[in-house]
């Protein structure tokens, strides 16, 4: 049973030193009775006390790793139900479902296909996670051939769809350095799986006909010492499973249900595959498998996931240095802006189609926009100033000219006095940089 706030409060230090990021070691305490915070975040609790709190300091939805040291994928370690209350942690892994009935050069171009589902989205790469190989050939020879093809062609993690116990054993004996999951354990094959799991160190799902079933499938998992678990309620129609998925979260966030604490997995089948798979992203799949390899349909999957998973608090931002957009000699112009992800882009896309080579750079702003950060004090002529002298950039110049965004313009003198550049006032949109170029030349 989960302590209360209180409970909490007489076991920890009671300093208020604030390192946890609380104002009072009560506020703390309250935030671990609610889930909202971690044990590890007070540096100053003692073993003894660490041990008695023992779950009211482990997150409602458990930690599961899938795959090997380098490309580990983290799933759960949850501890809200909506993203405001503080944020989402961990993303969902999506996988894509290959049948091993596939004949060795449609396989080879299936595993090529799913090996190009990356996507540069505002300087980050982002992509599908897993290969998932199904066991629909029931014909044991034939599901570890195609497992020796998959190993041998992609990097991706895995994920073993084999409920056969024989077969997925023999699986694991092929795929052991990959840390794979395995799915899935029901009612008649759960001791054998369970074993299977715990021997190789792995995540097991276990998978329900509904969620009584599928808690009692979960206690006994716990039970036989496997507590790396997924959950699947079976479910297959959207609307069920959004109901399924919304119960879980909710007994495991409000409840502090045992069975329940652990990620789920969700298949997306059938022609609204994609828009399945998109719900179950936002409610609240650990892991989402889907039998499609076309951008199209993939990219928006990836990006809806990053827009879920991004911390509200935090701005998408980029690395504060110095880029070059073209080839930039000593006589290109110099444009400041911030490394508000956005901002940025933008800039650069309309310098680029400019067709001028310039070099850009962004300070380091915590990822808030150019009027934002003048207002805030986070882009002042110090900051500036110091940036530039970091960067690197007077060495890459043989002028001193530096072009500040139109709404900076308030700024330009005291920027001059503290830099000692020429400040040019650039225009207030990015869009009108092309025809501002023409002019400076």
């Amino acid at each position: 049973m989960a302590l209360t706030g209180l409970a909490i409060y007489k076991l920890l230090p009671k300093t208020n030193c604030k390192d946890c990021g609380q104002a009072t070691c009560l506020a703390f305490a309250m935030q671990l009775a609610a889930g909202k915070a971690s044990l590890e975040a007070c540096p100053h609790v003692s073993a003894e006390a660490r041990e008695a709190l023992g779950a009211a300091s482990e997150p409602p939805v458990a930690l599961v790793r899938i795959g090997r040291e380098g490309r580990v994928l983290e799933i759960g370690n949850e501890t809200v139900l909506f993203r405001h209350d503080k944020r989402f942690v961990h993303p969902p892994g999506i996988g894509i479902i290959v049948a091993d009935t596939l004949d060795d050069d449609r396989l080879t171009a299936r595993i090529s296909a799913i090996n190009r589902l990356s996507f540069d989205r505002l300087g980050q790469i982002h992509g599908v996670d897993l290969v998932a190989l199904a066991y629909d050939s029931a014909d044991p020879a034939r599901y570890l051939r195609a497992l020796r093809q998959v190993l041998s062609q992609t990097e991706l993690n895995l994920g073993l769809l084999c409920p056969d116990p024989d077969v997925a054993g023999r699986a694991l004996a092929e795929a052991e350095e990959r840390k794979p999951f395995l799915y899935a354990a029901d009612e008649g094959n759960l001791e054998t799986m369970v074993d299977l799991a715990h021997r190789y160190g792995i995540a097991l799902a276990v998978r329900g006909r509904d969620l009584a079933e599928l808690a009692v499938l979960a206690e006994k998992a716990i039970k036989l010492g496997h507590k790396q678990l997924l959950l699947d309620s079976g479910a297959r129609e959207p609307a069920q499973v959004l109901a399924d998925q919304t119960q879980i979260r909710r007994l495991a966030i409000k409840k502090r249900f045992r069975p329940f604490g652990f990620p789920t997995v969700c298949l997306a089948a059938g022609e609204d595959a994609v828009l399945a798979a998109a719900v179950y992203v936002a409610k609240y799949a650990g892991v989402v498998l889907i039998d499609t390899t076309d951008p199209a349909e993939i990219l928006p999957l990836i990006t809806w996931r990053l827009n879920v998973y991004t911390d509200p608090q935090k701005p998408i931002a980029i690395e504060a240095k110095v880029y070059e957009v073209g080839n930039p000699g000593p006589e290109a112009p110099v444009f400041l802006t911030t490394n508000f992800s956005l901002t940025y882009f933008c800039v650069m896309g309309d310098i680029e189609s400019a067709r001028v080579p310039a070099f850009i750079l962004p300070v380091d702003t915590d990822g808030t926009s150019v009027l934002t950060a003048w207002a805030a004090g986070k882009l002042t002529p110090e900051k500036i100033g110091a940036f530039l002298e970091t960067s690197g950039i007077g060495a890459r110049v043989n002028h001193r000219r530096l072009i500040i965004p139109g709404g900076l313009a308030a700024m330009s003198g005291k920027l001059r006095e503290v830099i000692g550049w020429e400040i040019i006032v650039g225009p207030r949109e990015s869009a009108a940089i092309p025809a501002f170029l023409k002019e400076l030349q």
